[in-house]
């Protein structure tokens, strides 16, 4: 985010509590009052933007996690269509051979427990 990105999200944020206030004060709230309840709106505003972040932090679904997901899978991409086909043959058998591998110990730990 840019600083004129910042800037202006809080001098919106700023007119939205002036408003808020107004809008209150036009209902017939006494100053004291509508200056309480304007700074509920604010805060309780505030508080969801910021479980928004939090939510999206917490689920990975940023932008950077994003743009990270998608530059691994072109990478892989690339690397897949550069691959001479006797290349990719040797590391479908090799993905093959794991997954065996993955069956087999999961059959044996079955076996066990």
């Amino acid at each position: 985010m840019r600083r004129i990105d910042v800037l202006a999200i809080m001098l919106a944020f700023f007119v939205f509590g002036g408003v808020a206030f107004l809008a209150l004060r036009a209902t017939g709230l006494d100053p004291t009052d509508a200056g309480i309840w304007s700074q509920v709106v604010l805060v309780g505003g505030l508080i969801a933007w910021i479980s928004t972040y939090v939510f999206r932090a917490v689920t990975q679904t940023m932008t950077y996690n994003q743009q990270l997901d998608d530059y691994k899978k072109a990478v892989l991409t690339k690397r897949l269509e550069e691959m001479s086909p006797e290349e990719r043959e040797s590391l479908l058998a090799e993905v093959e051979a794991e997954k065996k591998l993955s069956q087999n110990v999961s059959e044996i730990n079955e076996l066990d427990g």
